[in-house]
């Protein structure tokens, strides 16, 4: 079902992005809203949640589990909010990873997004594993998850990210068509067209703005991860002087209100984020803003 692999790539002689304003670098922060939707026999899933919380090592069980359930509501009562004034004060984008039925159980937060004019990008209807979902039932998640979220946002999301997607996902995204960028990637450091699936989607290519796992808070929950908030600090500052060094290069930052939203990281983060606005030749930018960028410096 799917077409060849590229491990080459733009290889020794990445483009140009030519980032606004001369910038050395475009720098991309993701806050991903999922809390609510993730596993829960209340959601009509067959077991509890037991994937990125503090509960290292967690199991799914047959039935509500009650701490990784008040870990998660931790995200949406206090570290989105924690989040959310930490950029809103600076004035900086940020890209919203939203899980429709996460943001359908929230309106403030979906309100306090849009008065920011922060992308809300697609995160799926359902926060869960869609390796083994059957192609069907993904492709119908596709549709409500757009539906739903339109009818919460007021229009549908121009970006899409799973995150833990099937070996179908890339290829329902591209066929749904709606879609200026897919970000289910993690394979470059800039944006890429992707031509695998353009005989789905009339002939055109889709584009990628890659993510990370990497620069991402989840690192502060896995077992190899980041132990505490000056470790997280000194990996998204490695990562920004290393990429603006090189130049002509884009940095995703992954954050999630259960986790970068509690306290030492919050404020390792403001440390990062004072950091990139003191080296004045960053470009922070949402997603929809660098897809828009690339679109017109490099059509397909």
């Amino acid at each position: 079902m799917s077409l060849p692999r590229d491990l080459v790539g733009y290889g020794q002689a990445p483009p140009d992005p030519c980032w606004p304003d001369g910038a050395s670098i475009a720098v991309q922060f993701v806050i991903n809203y999922e809390e609510g939707a993730e596993n829960s026999v209340l959601n009509g899933d067959k077991g509890s949640e037991a994937f990125l919380s503090e509960m290292v090592g967690a199991v799914s069980h047959p039935a509500r589990a009650m701490a990784m359930e008040s870990l998660y509501e931790y995200g949406s009562r206090a570290g989105f909010w924690r989040l959310h004034r930490l950029f809103i004060d600076r004035g900086l984008p940020v890209t919203v990873f939203g899980v429709a039925n996460a943001m359908a159980m929230n309106p403030a937060a979906v309100d306090a997004m849009l008065a920011a004019d922060w992308e809300i990008a697609s995160h799926g209807l359902k926060w869960i594993d869609y390796q083994y979902v059957p192609e069907d039932v993904e492709r119908a998640h596709i549709a409500q998850a757009i539906a739903l979220h339109q009818s919460l946002t007021g229009a549908r999301p121009l970006g899409w990210y799973q995150g833990r997607t099937s070996p179908n996902t890339g290829r329902l995204v591209a066929q749904e068509g709606g879609f200026l960028y897919d970000a289910d990637s993690y394979a470059d450091d800039l944006p890429y067209w992707d031509h695998r699936h353009s005989l789905l989607n009339g002939g055109k290519a889709q584009l990628v703005i890659p993510y990370t796992l990497d620069a991402n808070d989840m690192k502060c929950v896995a077992l190899n991860g980041f132990t505490e908030g000056d470790q997280f600090f000194r990996y998204l500052r490695d990562t920004f002087d290393q990429l603006r060094g090189e130049g002509g290069r884009m940095m995703s930052v992954g954050l999630h209100g259960r986790i970068a939203g509690r306290p030492a990281r919050a404020a390792a983060l403001a440390r990062f984020l004072d950091h990139v606005i003191a080296s004045g030749d960053a470009w922070v930018a949402r997603r929809i803003d660098i897809a828009r960028h690339w679109m017109k410096v490099y059509p397909a």
